[in-house]
């Protein structure tokens, strides 16, 4: 069922409410340069258990591209706006790359709103600002073609890439469709964003999921993430950056087994 969500200065966030009526609230948040969609393989078991809440990131997928500079804090707070206009006080919050620095923002800034985290293939910090204004440039000049082969190599490993093509597709096509704007916006939040500081307060149960083969957030990161909040749990998949579908059956099962039936 697609729902309408957040009225926002006349904008509208786009987002699916899956699941039944009467369970605990997961929200799943999407990586740069995808959308709600991402997230189909985990849909048949996450709502047997969950009402699961997905949603397009501000300047992606159906969601608008609003005008300005994007920021970590507008992010999360466009999920604050979203579980309002839902009237939902408490969720438990999935997120991947950008969507898990979405969910470091709201462990530290709206604790009180957050059950559990799973923070997946993501880092307090990602890359640097040289390589962010360069990929910013590429898409400005020459639209979302021009990084399209380079982000697919660092999304997924040469095998999956081999043996997939089909699944690999499907997620390519999501990046092509991605606004330019709604992408370089969103790129410019990950490039000014460094929460390191702040992870040591996220007080909630967090997962940390890391891919071996993770080039843009690398495994390390990953484990040092998990190290500095408190009782974080690490689990280490064989994939690279999107390993919720290079790794799906994993991924599932790990998120499954982490994420309590009830709220806290």
């Amino acid at each position: 069922m697609v729902l309408p969500t957040l009225d926002r200065q006349r904008e509208r966030c786009h987002a699916r409410l899956d699941g039944p009526a009467d369970a605990p609230v997961l929200v799943l948040s999407n990586s740069l340069g995808t959308n709600l969609s991402m997230w189909d393989d985990q849909m048949p078991a996450l709502t047997e258990r969950f009402r699961v809440l997905r949603y397009d990131a501000r300047g992606h997928g159906s969601s608008p591209v609003t005008r300005g500079a994007y920021s970590m804090a507008m992010l999360g707070q466009d999920v604050l706006l979203l579980l309002d206009a839902f009237e939902i006080e408490r969720v438990q919050f999935c997120g991947l790359s950008m969507g898990g620095m979405t969910g470091m923002w709201l462990g530290i800034h709206a604790s009180e709103r957050i059950d559990s985290l799973v923070l997946a293939n993501t880092a307090p910090r990602i890359g640097t600002a040289a390589t962010w204004n360069a990929r910013i440039d590429a898409v400005r000049q020459g639209g979302m073609g021009a990084i399209a082969e380079l982000v697919l190599e660092r999304w997924f490993t040469a095998g999956f890439r081999a043996r997939a093509p089909l699944v690999v597709g499907r997620i390519a096509a999501m990046l092509a469709a991605t606004p330019p704007a709604g992408y370089v916006a969103c790129c410019g939040a990950i490039r000014d964003a460094d929460q390191w500081p702040g992870i040591a307060d996220i007080r909630c149960p967090t997962l940390v999921i890391a891919g071996t083969e993770d080039v843009s957030t690398p495994a390390a990161e990953g484990r040092r993430m998990a190290e500095r909040i408190a009782g974080a749990r690490y689990v280490e998949l064989d994939a690279a950056h999107i390993s919720n579908v290079e790794a799906a059956e994993r991924f599932t099962a790990e998120l499954i087994a982490f994420l309590p039936r009830s709220g806290a």
